[in-house]
């Protein structure tokens, strides 16, 4: 259960912001978007809004990058650089560290996991966890002073190691898990179950080993390609052993199975089979390229995190994904949803609540800020008093008539025609 995410001095992030899934206080529309696991609340979805060039696919690509940074820990050379992408526009930003950090919850225990770093060096990290009581320090690091507590369960020896084996440009919580430390392991694969999509470059997610190597999930993603009406009345796979992937794992060639008509027109029980990606639609390649993740996050119960999700779908096929996250039948495992989008039919046509949609712009200094739609305010300009947006407003309209904000800001139309008719 993922319930916050925080990212500073990343790309065009320059202060913290907190992108956050606990479910706002006082809210009590779609209460069956929320689920509750071991005493701790969560939203199973969050859509982000703004403008080209706000910094929406920047905040998830950090995610992305947290991610990046703690499975590659163990693997990187004590000489390899971190290329931290900090942010350019103010002056002696770039001369900051970046800083990440994680909330989310394994059984019963809440943790806070996060660091921070340069380009050469891991400069802090630390580990919180919260169970019933008050929340207490696992490990704290600073620089190459490390400082474990006793709540780090092991072995001294081992965790002693650990400390020792700790490189500068490599994560502790790596060192841990290469020694078997159970809390660290736990942690590594929490973030093994956070999936980053960009919605413009799937091509990459249509041949999955992870799907078509199976049995159980080929049949899902083949279910939830014919529920979509598509046309199709199969979908197959065959091992491509003539073709290999660079990491050396097997392609697939996927085949679209369409019923044949006859002379007159009328279906027969004959069928005709094409290769997938070469015959059928863009939006119907994206959908079988989309589906793979839906339905396997789906199943194992983690989390998909989609940058532009409606890129070549129609929209009805956008709602659809969804609505997969937000029905609790078809999200049993309790899975989560983060995408960004310039869908504004869902604002209107999907059940999220208020605190289930953030909003996305630059601040005067080009810096990338986030607020949720359940903490935008209205002030009375005679008497001050604030008024909360109601959940029954057409935020649709609003939003595309500005009154949010996270919209783009165009020039006038005269200056176009000025500069094209010379």
């Amino acid at each position: 259960m993922l319930i916050q995410f925080s990212a500073t001095n990343y790309r065009s992030i320059g202060e913290k912001q907190v992108l956050s899934l606990l479910p706002a206080t006082n809210q009590k529309d779609y209460l069956e978007n929320i689920f509750e696991k071991d005493g701790h609340k969560a939203l199973n979805l969050v859509a982000l809004y703004g403008a080209n060039g706000s910094g929406k696919s920047n905040l998830l690509k950090a995610m992305e990058e947290f991610i990046y940074i703690i499975e590659g820990s163990s693997n990187r050379g004590s000489k390899q650089r971190l290329w931290q992408d900090p942010f350019l526009l103010r002056e002696g930003w770039d001369e900051l560290p970046t800083t990440f950090e994680m909330v989310f919850c394994l059984a019963e225990v809440r943790f806070r996991y996060g660091f921070s770093y340069n380009d050469t060096h891991i400069l802090t990290e630390w580990l919180f966890s919260k169970g019933a009581g008050r929340e207490v320090n696992v490990f704290q690091r600073e620089k190459d002073v490390i400082d474990p507590s006793s709540s780090l369960k092991g072995n001294t020896r081992i965790i002693d190691a650990a400390i020792e084996a700790t490189k500068d440009n490599a994560l502790f919580l790596a060192a841990l898990d290469a020694l078997n430390v159970d809390v660290a392991g736990k942690i590594l694969q929490f973030c093994q179950q956070i999936l980053v999509v960009d919605g413009m470059r799937t091509s990459f997610l249509g041949k999955m080993e992870s799907v078509w190597g199976g049995d159980a999930l080929k049949e899902e993603v083949t279910k939830h390609l014919k529920r979509l009406k598509l046309g199709l009345i199969d979908v197959k796979s065959i091992k491509d052993e003539s073709a290999r992937k660079d990491d050396g794992s097997p392609d697939y060639k996927i085949f679209a199975e369409h019923r044949l008509y006859d002379k007159d027109g009328k279906p027969t029980k004959r069928s005709v089979k094409w290769d997938y990606f070469e015959k059928e639609s863009s939006g119907s390649v994206k959908a079988l390229e989309i589906s793979g993740p839906t339905v396997a996050t789906l199943v194992l119960g983690g989390i998909l995190i989609i940058d532009e999700i409606e890129a070549k779908m129609h929209p009805l096929l956008t709602l659809d994904t969804i609505n997969l996250f937000l029905n609790k039948e078809t999200n049993p495992k309790n899975a989560q949803l983060i995408f960004s989008t310039h869908d504004t039919n869902l604002l209107t046509y999907a059940k999220m609540r208020r605190d289930q949609i953030y909003f996305v712009e630059k601040n005067h200094w080009e810096s990338t800020e986030i607020y949720s739609l359940s903490d935008f305010v209205y002030v009375n300009e005679v008497d001050g008093s604030e008024t909360k947006e109601r959940p029954d407003t057409d935020k649709e309209k609003r939003y595309i008539e500005g009154r949010y904000g996270a919209v783009p800001v165009l020039g006038p139309l005269s200056n176009l025609i000025r500069a094209v008719n010379g």
